[in-house]
């Protein structure tokens, strides 16, 4: 059994009404524990309210959706599914609560009534993981915003979750705050096996993932590795979505006649083609 599974799922806003909007349809999927995932997609896709079912923050319209066996649609389920996923959104500001760090962490397993010593063996675990605790006294104002979303991080591995779910996480970092977050995740899904399931607009991020998950109006269109889909440039941008810049520079100098392999993914790969090519002589 997959860790995460959606059957026929459906999910239609506002049901019933004029302004009616089916958002996903007939969504088949399977994401195994460990895997890190990336869901790509131009706005409107579907992709972040496929995320908002795997901690059951939207339930299936039609179809389900399991998470460690769980059923988000089970009311007596749902306490245990959203132990298993924890979730870190676009602001990190609001998902802030506390007014000192260390609280904000512990905010999550106090709810679960969590005892005492163990909060704050959590606390100080979660934050070492995600190298922030000289920051532990600190105001989470005065905080960057990649130091935020390292705290948002650290409140979801203080409840043991199995799956962390970003939805575009670094869209309102600086490239800085980026690499923080980015590196973190990385670390989480190598040393510690979490699954990982990332919503992003940059391609360079999507290309650091296990599997790839294109969505299209509500619909999983393609399916594969970075380099699988990545390669097929015209293909992306036909359904509105960039590839990696390494990618596409290699693609447009295939098409110049510069013979490179096909399946050019990042910048230290194009280099290396680059300085082993040799020019045709006249």
């Amino acid at each position: 059994m997959s860790f995460i599974e959606f059957h026929d799922l459906s999910h239609v806003y506002h049901e019933g009404q004029e302004n009616e909007h089916k958002a996903l349809q007939g969504v088949d999927l399977n994401i195994e524990a460990g895997q890190f995932t990336v869901i790509l997609g131009a706005n409107g896709s579907g992709k972040s309210t496929l995320a908002k079912h795997l901690n059951g923050l939207l339930l299936p319209t039609g179809g389900s959706c399991l998470v460690g066996g769980y059923d988000t649609r089970d009311p007596e389920q749902l306490w245990q599914v959203r132990q298993q996923v924890g979730m870190v959104f676009q602001n990190p500001d609001n998902q802030l609560i506390a007014a000192v760090v260390e609280d904000d962490i512990a905010f999550g397993p106090e709810n679960l009534g969590v005892p005492p010593e163990e909060i704050r063996q959590r606390v100080r675990e979660s934050l070492e993981i995600v190298n922030m605790t000289p920051y532990r006294t600190f105001a989470p104002h005065l905080l960057s915003g990649g130091q935020k979303q390292r705290i948002a991080i650290a409140g979801a591995l203080a409840m043991h979750t199995k799956c962390l779910v970003l939805d575009e996480p670094t869209a309102m970092l600086d490239p800085q705050g980026r690499q923080e977050v980015m590196e973190t995740v990385q670390r989480l899904h190598r040393e510690q096996g979490i699954t990982v399931i990332l919503i992003t607009h940059f391609m360079e991020e999507a290309a650091l993932a296990d599997r790839l998950i294109i969505m299209d109006q509500g619909e999983v269109l393609k399916i594969g590795t970075p380099r699988e889909l990545f390669a097929d440039v015209c293909g992306m941008k036909k359904i509105g979505l960039d590839v990696p810049l390494a990618a596409e520079l290699a693609w447009n100098l295939r098409q110049q006649g510069v013979k490179l392999p096909e399946d050019i993914l990042t910048d230290d790969e194009l280099v290396a083609a680059l300085e082993g090519y040799v020019c045709p002589s006249n």
